[in-house]
Parts: structure tokens; C-alpha cells; sequence
């Protein structure tokens, strides 16, 4: 028997021979782990690409604003400056070229620094939002006012009679209505757009909240 037993292969002893493979443990710990932790990377990664989405419309919002306020000036000073007003649209609606040291619209003109300040403070406080902004109204109307901004600011700084004084150049003269420019109505509609925005209660993180 014992002879038969040791040609079979039996063991002498119950266990001495290699039993089936047991899991590790640790292992399957480790994996698990990765696991989550992929899953944590790819949910960052699929929120931040919304967020630079909407990143990158503001700031093509606010370089088309700016372009177009910047073109626009240049063409005024350049070619209707110190000429007679073009009528566009008879007595209701002139381009006349004007400098105006105040705000928009020409109020405070008396307050040409403070304004100046004003714009720097708005275009830092918008950059701020920029950092959790993940709704596209939001993302269009910062634009619009960061472009409005920075138009306006450009001529502060860079135009006479000196810089954080210069005079800001208008040129759309409506009919009994103040002089106002490109920049000046990139501002209001974004001012607008951010009122409407709150009316509804969306907030710029893409969040909606009723009151």
C-alpha cells in the first residue's frame, strides 16, 4: 500500500504539497487604491476642461472687446479728429471725435486717477473670478467688461496729457445723450448681462441658487 501510494504521488503527510495560489492581500489593497485614485485624477481632469472652456471664452471676449475698442480709436484720432462730425443717422446719431478725462459717458471728469484705479481694480477682481468660473453667460459678460476695462485703461495710461491722467477718446455722439466709445458699451452690456445673470440666480461657478 505504502509502495502504491508513492508511485501515485500521494503526500506522506495531509498539506505538504503546493495548494492552490491565495490572493494577496496587500495586493489586491494596492490595486484598489490605484484604482480610486485614477478615478479621482480623471473626475479633476473632466472638471478642470469645463472650467478652461469657459477661461478661454472670456479672454477671447475680452481680446475681441479690446481690439475693436483699440482699431476703432485709432481710426478716430487718425482720421476724425479735429474734423467736422460724420452724421449717421441725421441729428440722432454723429461720430464726433472728443477726449473725455472722466468716467463713461463723460461724468467725473474731475476724478481721472480714481477711475484709473477703478479699472486696474476691476480687471484684478475679475481675474480672481476667472480661477472658478464655469458658466459661459458668466465667461461672456466678464469678457465683456474686461475688455471694456482694459480699452479704457489704455487711454489712461498712454494718452495725454499724462500717465493714469490721460484722456479717453469718444466719438459715438447720440442725440441729446453723452459721447461715449466702444469700450463704454462693452461695459454696460456686460454690466447687464451680470445683472440679468443674478436675477436668475446663476452664479459664476455654474451654480443656480433661488432666494
Amino acid at each position: 500500500m505504502a509502495e502504491a501510494e508513492r508511485i501515485i504521488g500521494t503526500p506522506d503527510t495531509p498539506g505538504a504539497g503546493p495548494g492552490p495560489e491565495q490572493p494577496d492581500a496587500s495586493g489586491t489593497d494596492r490595486a484598489d487604491g490605484a484604482g480610486r485614485a485614477d478615478t479621482a485624477s480623471d473626475a479633476d481632469a473632466s472638471a478642470a476642461r469645463p472650467r478652461s472652456r469657459r477661461i478661454a471664452v472670456l479672454f477671447a471676449v475680452a481680446a475681441f472687446a479690446y481690439a475693436l475698442d483699440l482699431a476703432s480709436k485709432m481710426l478716430v484720432v487718425a482720421k476724425l479728429e479735429h474734423h467736422r462730425p460724420i452724421e449717421i443717422v441725421g441729428d440722432w446719431l454723429k461720430f464726433e471725435a472728443i477726449r473725455n478725462a472722466g468716467a463713461a459717458f463723460g461724468f467725473g471728469e474731475a476724478f481721472t486717477v480714481i477711475f484709473t484705479v477703478i479699472a486696474a481694480a476691476v480687471i484684478v477682481v475679475i481675474a480672481r473670478l476667472a480661477r472658478k468660473l464655469y458658466s459661459l453667460p458668466w465667461a461672456i459678460a466678464l469678457g465683456l467688461l474686461l475688455g471694456g476695462a482694459l480699452g479704457n485703461l489704455t487711454d489712461r495710461i498712454f494718452r495725454s496729457p499724462g500717465v493714469f491722467e490721460g484722456a479717453v477718446v469718444d466719438f459715438i455722439a447720440p442725440k441729446h445723450f453723452a459721447v461715449f466709445n466702444l469700450a463704454d458699451s462693452a461695459i454696460v452690456c456686460g454690466g447687464i448681462l451680470i445683472v440679468l445673470l443674478s436675477f436668475r440666480g446663476l452664479d459664476p461657478d455654474g451654480t443656480v441658487h433661488k432666494d
